[in-house]
């Protein structure tokens, strides 16, 4: 099993609705480490959000974060790259987001991503308002007319749940990678991340299989939200938990649901491990 990746999605997939990994999924990371499998989480969360829920000697090789925006070396704890938006770029995006009058976030340069600045449109949005709440000792308001002078790792808008509308704002952006999350928060909300072109989940993934020389056919992929599609169409293998949305179920192999070890579950069927 040399020479294969396994690449996990976090909340949803691995992390359990409690917010914790199973004994089952533990076990089956500590197992492909002792084969030789490279263990990799791909997520969406900053590396001060990750540390939130997952400990410093938790057994995996790579953690790819922020949606791909950067990678970190996870035994070595050091990054493997970064990926930033430049004052132009980030003065366009609010320029237009301003405009539009929609909610959003401009976030710092890693490792400082958790860091932001806030715009509120004065729209009914209480899962923008959360999210400041969360992060309150690390964010202040943007104040529009002053003009962005320093890089970003993204621009994060929280939008209401209306798919139509997410495309129709998406496609202002055609020059920038835009993913759509769906909110951790109230877990209907549509994120809408905004970042420099070339990231994504898959974009991490290919920086750990040229390091490795893996080919792509030899990565195995599990997720659950459409943030993780990128990851999903590059891997050789793909599965979807349960607990995915229909839309994303009716296009990859279904495994067991988050609460119940779908994680192990994928890596048994890949692996052809059991006869289930």
């Amino acid at each position: 099993m040399h020479n294969h990746m396994v690449v996990t999605d976090l909340d949803g997939t691995l992390l359990n609705s409690q917010g914790n990994v199973s004994v089952d999924d533990l076990q089956t990371l500590k197992t492909l480490g002792s084969k030789g499998v490279v263990r990799v989480i791909a997520t969406g969360r900053s590396p001060f959000s990750f540390d939130k829920v997952i400990p410093l000697d938790f057994p995996i090789d790579y953690l790819i974060f922020s949606s791909g925006a950067g990678a970190m070396d996870w035994k070595k704890k050091e990054l493997l790259y970064t990926t930033q938006l430049n004052p132009q770029q980030v003065q366009s995006i609010v320029n237009i987001l301003v405009k539009q009058n929609v909610d959003f976030m401009v976030h710092e340069p890693i490792p400082a991503n958790h860091r932001f600045l806030y715009f509120s449109g004065q729209n009914h949005n209480p899962d923008f308002g959360r999210r400041i709440e969360l992060y309150k000792p690390f964010c202040q308001p943007y104040i529009p007319g002053i003009f962005y002078d320093t890089n970003a790792t993204q621009i994060l808008a929280v939008l209401p749940y209306n798919v139509d509308d997410f495309e129709q704002l998406k496609s202002y952006f055609s020059e920038f990678k835009v993913i759509r999350a769906t909110s951790p928060l109230d877990h209907h909300s549509i994120w809408m991340e905004i970042f420099s072109k070339e990231v994504s989940k898959a974009y991490g993934i290919s920086q750990i299989c040229s390091l490795h020389g893996i080919q792509k056919e030899n990565v195995v992929a599990i997720g659950n939200d459409f943030n993780d599609l990128d990851m999903l169409s590059l891997a050789g293998k793909s599965f979807v938990v349960a607990n995915s949305p229909q839309e994303i179920r009716n296009q990859f192999t279904t495994v067991k649901s988050n609460n119940d070890s779908g994680f192990s579950d994928a890596v048994f069927y890949a692996f052809e491990l059991s006869d289930r």
